[in-house]
């Protein structure tokens, strides 16, 4: 029981696989012979198993390669040649109606629901006239191939009348181009070869035909149909789309290794392969920069808003249906165009201003003309006009009071005031006064009265040195402080003439007056410029030394 077992299932014990082994090795190695299928065919030993053993439900039991071959077809069942009989009659058609026959027609063979026939107002069942006869039925069979053929059924004689149609055309037009021949007064044979081809009559013996005496339109006629090609039949001239080969190709234009990545797979530099030259000059700028010309810009707008409305929730894909994405994107510019423009009217509406937005046409801004003006080149006019320079809304070179320049021409960067330049007067309604002005202003500045000063002070005693000035200075202030004051015309003498400044006719009070006395623009500046009691004597206060404060 054990061993009709494994002989069912196909198994085979341990020596039975190891003597089948063997012997496969042995077939292989040409010691043994080969196997022998059903029909006598020796199989080769080296076809492996899975090629070599057959499908269950193929499987005859016995060693064969039947599985693997093209199994013997029978053509007659097929019947391809056999298909209904078109238009034949069982006989001639009956003289009356017969019970059971079309009531349309009056042919047994199909019923009034299935005739062909039109139809009519009263049928034969009623009229008993123009009874047709009874067509032959044939009941065929037919099979795979039949089935599925797509021309079974054709009756090849039906092309004759195409073909009849497509000769009577032909015979016309050779007509035709044999009378244009005729009525030609040319000798020229070029020129009625030209003729003879263009109705179609290339091949005429009485022309002849050379390929050298072909036109050079028609040197590609025959490659016409090829891609990158395109054929006018009217003219016969060739346009080639394809890339013209005297062009320099893309990984050409720099040798560089370092320069811009060339794709040989795709033929596509991103990159500009020349870097010093502006994009817009260069003879190929990369593929980059064409992705930004034309037409590509928009379709990135268009996938922008198809992400967009996406994940908002609204079912727009570009690429599944890009003519709803269109509609959208168009809609959605137009309601934000007119959202923009109804903002800006209400805005206008409210605060007014819209006259400032009207623009002035492009050719008066950019002050475009058909004069020629020439220039040489130190800026002079040579020939034509010189531009009119623009004039302000406010008047100019007015001079009023005698003065020779205009009120402004003239700042006074000490007291931070405008003035004119010829007599340096600061006063807008004064009258001009010229060169004695400009002295008299000099005169009374600043700067000049403390240069002045200085200039008393080195030449009082110009052999002591600045040590032994500064010692007599300190010894005179130690003894003006020390002086008892005994009487009162003394004391008024002293507050009379106040404390003058070392080297000068000038107290201290009569400095803090005239800086009190500035513009408040340079006020800040008083600072640097005084000493600490000069400042006290400009605010006009100072103490006695008996500790009285007096104003």
């Amino acid at each position: 029981m054990l061993y009709l077992f494994c002989v069912a299932v196909g198994k085979l014990s341990r020596e039975e696989f190891r003597r089948q082994k063997d012997l496969d090795a042995a077939r292989k190695a040409g010691t043994a012979p080969a196997e022998v299928d059903e029909e006598g065919r020796a199989i080769n030993p080296h076809i492996p198993q899975y090629i070599a053993k057959a499908p269950w439900y193929l499987d005859t039991g016995a060693p064969s390669l039947s599985h693997q071959r093209r199994p013997d077809y029978d053509d007659s069942a097929s019947k391809l040649n056999e298909w209904y009989t078109r238009g034949q009659t069982a006989g001639p058609a009956a003289t009356k109606y017969r019970k059971g026959a079309c009531e349309n027609c009056g042919a047994m063979t199909h019923k009034k629901k299935d005739c062909l026939e039109r139809p009519r107002k009263k049928g034969a069942k009623f009229t008993g006239k123009d009874i047709r006869p009874d067509e032959i039925v044939q009941d065929i069979s037919a099979g795979y191939d039949a089935k599925r053929d797509r021309w079974n059924g054709y009756d090849p004689a039906e092309y004759k009348k195409i073909y009849e149609e497509y000769a009577a055309v032909e015979q016309a037009r050779q007509k035709v181009r044999e009378e244009e021949i005729d009525n030609q007064t040319s000798t020229d044979l070029k020129a009625v070869r030209k003729v003879a081809k263009a109705g179609g009559g290339g091949g005429d013996p009485d022309f002849g035909s050379s390929d050298e005496e072909d036109a050079d339109e028609d040197k590609y006629a025959d490659a016409a149909d090829a891609v990158g090609q395109k054929l006018d039949a009217k003219t016969r001239i060739t346009v080639r789309n394809l890339r013209i080969r005297e062009d320099t190709a893309k990984y050409l234009l720099n040798l560089d290794p370092e320069s811009a990545y060339y794709d040989p797979k795709t033929r596509s530099m991103r990159e500009a392969p020349v870097k010093d030259v502006p994009l817009e000059d260069a003879q190929f700028a990369g593929e980059n920069f064409l992705r930004h010309s034309g037409e590509a810009s928009g379709v990135q707008k268009l996938q922008l808003f198809a992400w967009q409305s996406n994940a908002r929730g609204n079912d727009v894909h570009l690429n599944a249906n890009p003519t709803q994405g269109e509609i959208l994107h168009r809609q959605f510019v137009e309601k934000k165009e007119q959202l923009k423009e109804t903002v800006k009217g209400s805005i206008l509406e409210k605060y007014g201003g819209a006259e400032f937005l009207e623009k002035a046409p492009k050719e008066l801004l950019q002050g475009q003309s058909e004069e020629y003006v020439e220039y040489s080149r130190t800026g002079q006019v040579i020939k034509g006009q010189e531009r009119a320079k623009a004039r302000s809304k406010y008047p100019e070179d007015v001079l009023v009071n005698n003065h020779t320049a205009v009120w402004g021409s003239y700042f006074l960067t000490e007291t931070g005031q405008w003035g004119f330049a010829c007599c340096h007067s600061t006063i807008h309604s004064s009258y001009c006064t010229g060169a004695a002005g400009i002295e008299a202003a000099k005169a009374a500045s600043v700067q000049t009265l403390l240069q002045s000063a200085n200039a008393a002070a080195s030449s009082s005693d110009p052999t002591k040195s600045l040590v032994e000035r500064h010692r007599e200075k300190t010894k005179d202030d130690k003894k003006r402080k020390n002086a008892p004051l005994d009487d009162e015309a003394g004391d008024d003498k002293r507050r009379k003439q106040g404390t003058k400044l070392p080297g000068t006719d000038i107290t201290e009070e009569e400095l803090g007056l005239f800086f009190h006395c500035l513009s408040p623009a340079i006020a800040p500046l008083t600072g640097f410029l005084l000493h600490r009691g000069v400042q006290k004597a400009a605010a006009g206060r100072h103490r006695r030394p008996d500790g009285e404060l007096q104003r």
